[in-house]
């Protein structure tokens, strides 16, 4: 499978896409950093932005709430259907909505966030390695694996323990268990695969165990 943006990105077609940072550098090194890629994610869903985030960020709270109620019913580039953030990568499964949606969402999340974190740190250049890596999903079987994949991320990398995945807030999965209200994670799809969120938790966790030793999906590895 291609793994590069040679990938022809189709309507409605499902893609696994992730990026690390530049030399593996951290990219999301605390709680605010994380805070704000989760917000970045959330904000560059949509396809007809007035605003850049930078100004969006320093307008009144009543200005932030009215724009983003309005964005809501607007068109879309993407659904974003789970993610994980890592301290040095970023992993996201979207389902494309508009021409080129996937493309222009990854370039505008990765600018933005760049530009904040260059800002705050004092350093210039490119914070992510090159161009972002991307697989399509082609079948259910595959779409629940992925979507297992990017939620055990923090457990295969060795950041937490498999008892507290579901604390993790920096992904979707305390989403997918009912935990948090992420508005913006289109879980439905994955979770009607399954009779209950708890079978999708045991599922998740079933992996858990041996996911350090294993890749679970060898052609989506970032090496």
């Amino acid at each position: 499978m291609a793994t590069n943006r040679k990938l022809i990105f189709a309507n409605d077609e499902i893609y696994h896409v992730f990026n690390r940072g530049i030399e593996k550098r951290p990219t999301f090194t605390n709680k605010w950093e994380f805070d704000r890629a989760l917000f970045t994610l959330n904000f560059y869903r949509f396809a007809k932005l007035p605003i850049k985030l930078s100004k969006f960020l320093v307008l009144p709270s009543d200005k932030q709430k009215e724009l983003l109620g309005a964005l809501e019913d607007s068109e879309k580039l993407i659904e974003i259907i789970c993610f994980c953030l890592m301290p040095n990568h970023f992993h996201i499964m979207l389902k494309q909505k508009l021409e080129n949606g996937i493309s222009i969402f990854v370039s505008n999340f990765t600018n933005s966030y760049t530009k904040y974190f260059n800002t705050k740190h004092e350093r210039v250049g490119p914070l992510f390695q090159g161009i972002f890596k991307a697989v399509r999903v082609e079948s259910d079987e595959q779409f629940v694996h992925v979507s297992r994949y990017i939620h055990l991320n923090p457990v295969s990398s060795f950041l937490i323990k498999p008892e507290i995945l579901s604390t993790y807030q920096w992904s979707s999965y305390p989403e997918y268990l009912g935990n948090t209200s992420k508005k913006f994670i289109s879980k439905e799809k994955v979770l009607s695969l399954f009779p209950s969120t708890k079978a999708y938790e045991k599922f998740v966790l079933d992996q858990a165990d041996y996911a350090k030793q294993l890749e679970l999906i060898k052609h989506l590895t970032l090496e």
